[in-house]
This record gives C-alpha cells, sequence and structure tokens, in this order.
C-alpha cells in the first residue's frame, strides 16, 4: 500500500491509524505530525500539485478533497489513479470518511474506535453555546467569514451556537450585512481564526470597532476545521473558549 495524502487533516488521520510506512506523500501543507513533515515526500500544494513527483511515488491510494483540492486537478489524478474523494460539510460526513479510509487503508477497526471517542467527546460536551450568535472570519482585506454547509459551522452549531450568517459556504461580509437592518444586530461573538489567514491579538482592536457590542475571540483554527484525529481536541477547548465569556 502506497498513500498519497492531499489534505492536512487527513494526513493527520492516517498517522493517527499507524500508517507510517504506507503514507509516502503528503503536500506542503500537511505539517501534523512534525516528523512526516520533514521526512514524507512533498507533492506540491493542495491546490497546485507536481504530477511528476506524484508519478514518481506510484501510489495505490491517493486521498483527496472536494474543498481542499481543485476539481481539475482531482479528475486529472482519478484518470490515473485510485482516487477517494472526500466532501465533508457535516460531522456525519466527517465520520462517515473516516470510517470510509479506515476501511480503504484495512485499519477498520481502529477506525471505528477512533470514530466512537469523537463522538463520545461531542455528546459529552452538549449545547454549551446557549445559541449564543457568532460570525467566524476567515480573511482579511475582503473580510470573508464561514456560512452554512460547511463542517466549521456543522461544528460550532453542534456545540449550541447559532451562526449569524444565513449564506452559504464563505460568504464575503459585506453580503452577509447587506440588510441595513440586520447591521445593528451585532453578534454575540466574532471568532478570528488563526488558518486560512492568520489573525492575531493585533487585529483584536480592529474587529471590536466594527462590532463594538460582540465579544471578539482568537480561536485555534485547527481544531475548529480540521477533521480527523484532531476532533478528539474540540469539545474540551470549546469548551473552555466558551466559559471564558458571558454567553447566559
Amino acid at each position: 500500500m502506497r498513500i498519497i495524502s492531499l489534505v492536512p487533516s487527513l494526513t493527520e488521520y492516517l498517522w493517527s491509524l499507524g500508517l507510517d510506512e504506507e503514507v509516502v506523500g503528503i503536500t506542503k501543507f500537511c505539517i501534523h505530525p512534525e516528523h512526516w513533515r520533514q521526512k514524507k515526500t512533498r507533492v506540491g500544494g493542495t491546490k497546485k500539485l507536481n504530477f511528476e513527483k506524484i508519478a514518481q511515488l506510484q501510489p495505490t491510494l491517493i486521498i483527496t478533497n472536494k474543498e481542499e483540492n481543485t476539481k481539475e486537478e482531482i479528475e486529472l489524478l482519478m484518470a490515473n489513479y485510485e482516487v477517494l474523494l472526500t466532501d465533508i460539510q457535516s460531522l456525519d460526513d466527517a465520520y462517515f470518511y473516516l470510517l470510509e479510509i479506515g476501511k480503504r487503508v484495512e485499519k477498520l477497526a481502529t477506525a471505528k474506535a477512533l470514530v466512537h471517542e469523537i463522538k463520545s467527546g461531542f455528546h459529552g460536551v452538549g449545547a454549551y453555546g446557549n445559541k449564543a450568535t457568532y460570525l467566524y472570519f476567515i480573511w482579511k482585506d475582503p473580510y470573508f467569514v464561514v456560512g452554512t454547509n460547511t463542517y466549521i459551522h456543522a461544528l460550532l452549531q453542534s456545540v449550541g451556537l447559532v451562526n449569524f450568517c444565513k449564506l452559504e459556504r464563505y460568504p464575503e461580509l459585506k453580503d452577509v450585512l447587506i440588510d441595513k437592518e440586520h447591521v445593528s444586530l451585532d453578534p454575540d461573538l466574532i471568532f478570528l481564526s488563526s488558518e486560512p489567514f492568520p489573525f492575531e491579538e493585533k487585529h483584536l482592536n480592529e474587529f471590536k470597532l466594527l462590532f463594538p457590542r460582540s465579544t471578539v475571540l482568537l480561536v485555534d483554527g485547527e481544531i475548529c476545521s480540521w477533521y480527523g484525529s484532531r476532533m478528539l481536541k474540540v469539545p474540551h477547548y470549546m469548551k473552555r473558549i466558551l466559559g471564558s465569556v458571558d454567553i447566559s
């Protein structure tokens, strides 16, 4: 078995399944685990692949994602290799593909145990968010936020939070706030993600001026957007984040 992963979060998941020898190629954005980042062959970025390197690795399975990778490159890969295309917009999607990957790489028992642990963690948290509204920012200049039909939306919904954005996927903020009456109703929480745009402490005041009635928080983008074994960290992390603010 010779596996190439083109999805950073699923690269980490493959490591959790114990596939140290079987995974032969990853992307430059596959930063976990650190020792894989150092020793595995990098086959380009998630959206700009090095097909020559991929061919040299002679993969028996390539794991891709509809959002992470481009349609054109996925189709080129499918013409020459066995490709598993994942499409994850909900927690159920995540559970399905984690098990499907486990089946494809002959680690189904390990995958089932890991998914069971993830589900137990989420069930243990409950609706801790108390229906507080939020906007989750992923980009700056211009501002883009997380909408519905996304994994992040589903994750935050699972802990009892309500998305202030009712548009699908990743709309620009100006489109979310196009209704002038809606603009005056600030969400309870503003989340500034550490990825893909690296929001930092220096950006907090900017958003406090934009949303004076909202609580502005920096959040770990990997924990909030990486499906896979990193989902194990979500319940404790969200409980800690939401416990730090008044959302009663």
